[in-house]
């Protein structure tokens, strides 16, 4: 006999805390609204292999910089991959998914992203500023991120090949986010307080706005999932990419007007739908 409602494996970290953000007061807010739809059970990343036994979908929600546990999600991604496992976000992301190597190949291919180099004989190819962002390739969360004078950077460009990201320092009037939903943009909001970054207000974006975003959606090439796309508002109105993430996007959803909030949870339980009868099919 089928169940009466697909059983999915919520991965989130209810105790990670961040600045400005409630994780995990977000999730458990989240699978309440759900749970009229879906069987759910929730773990912490480190328990995830151990908990999948006879779920239809296991969905990745705030579950924490992975750096914070990277042997136990290399072995989630090992045994998610050998055993075939139904995730959602699939784990095919070629954005934060993946690191952030792909800031220096957006780069490359004169995409609109705040310039990134990974090696010290690139450095001179960024924009002269006063002061460079320096952050690790795996990091998140702002950890591990400093901002340096000029005179710095170059005693310390032997130490950064490979594993360091380096970016000029961007003014910008505020920064913006798109929050998709398989294909669809569902919501953006902007942070009008630029020492602000998680006060967020939802907004209406332009049409221009609009393209910008779906360029990076559409490079990512994800067949579903929930994605972030963070960027900031040059003075002269421009946006620059600041970040894609499409792993476990923190989604700001007490922010939202509650008939916005509701509107997301109809798309965001429909998307799973959709995920557990294609893997059905």
């Amino acid at each position: 006999m089928p169940r009466a409602h697909p059983k999915i494996l919520f991965v989130t970290d209810f105790s990670y805390e961040s600045p400005g953000r409630d994780y995990g007061g977000e999730d458990r807010r989240l699978i309440d609204s759900l749970s009229d739809r879906f069987e759910i059970e929730a773990c912490t990343p480190q328990a995830a292999t151990k908990s999948k036994h006879d779920h239809d979908l296991v969905v990745i929600r705030n579950s924490g910089p992975v750096l914070n546990y990277r042997t136990l999600w290399a072995d989630f991604l090992e045994t998610a991959h050998n055993e075939s496992w139904n995730v959602y976000n699939p784990l095919v992301g070629r954005g934060d998914m993946a690191g952030k190597e792909y800031l220096i190949e957006m780069t490359k291919q004169k995409m609109p992203v705040i310039p990134t180099v990974d090696h010290p004989d690139e450095i001179e190819s960024l924009p002269r500023v006063a002061r460079y962002v320096v952050k690790p390739k795996d990091g998140a969360d702002s950890i591990g991120m400093d901002v340096v004078p000029l005179k710095e950077l170059s005693a310390l460009s032997p130490d950064l090949a490979g594993s360091w990201l380096v970016q000029p320092w961007v003014r910008f009037d505020h920064e913006v986010s798109f929050y998709f939903v398989d294909d669809e943009l569902v919501y953006a909001m902007w942070a009008p307080d630029t020492d602000r970054r998680w006060s967020m207000q939802p907004f209406t974006p332009s049409a221009s706005d609009i393209r910008f975003a779906r360029t990076f959606l559409e490079w990512n090439s994800m067949p579903r999932g929930v994605q972030r796309i963070d960027a900031c508002r040059l003075p002269d109105g421009r946006l620059l990419l600041v970040e894609l993430e499409d792993l476990n996007p923190y989604l700001s959803l007490d922010r939202l007007r509650p008939a916005d909030r509701d509107y997301f949870t109809l798309c965001f339980g429909n998307a799973l739908q959709r995920a557990v009868e294609g893997a059905n099919n």
